[in-house]
């Protein structure tokens, strides 16, 4: 199985890999950390729609990719998924 992972930003500037569980163009669901000290995050776009921001344990962590560009990417990895089905 293969995971997805994504390059987070924290409020001091320091970078993540997070791991992703749920990828939709309204909601990112990501881990941080492994094992037992794991914590799930739900990233939602912000106002502008530049970029992604969620809060865990009181940090505010963001994903810095526009929504267009999230949901470029998602139709990349599965482009049958868009399509719409015959009736």
């Amino acid at each position: 199985m293969n995971t997805e992972k994504i390059t987070v930003r924290t409020e001091t500037g320091q970078t993540l890999d997070v791991v992703v569980l749920n990828k939709r163009a309204d909601r990112i669901q990501v881990v941080l950390g492994e094992g037992i000290h794991n914590v799930k995050c739900e990233l939602v776009p912000t106002r502008n729609g530049l970029a992604y921001a969620g809060s865990v344990m009181g940090r505010e962590i963001v994903y810095e990719r526009s929504r267009a560009q999230v949901q470029a990417d998602i139709d990349k990895l599965n482009p049958g998924l868009r399509k719409p089905r015959p009736r």
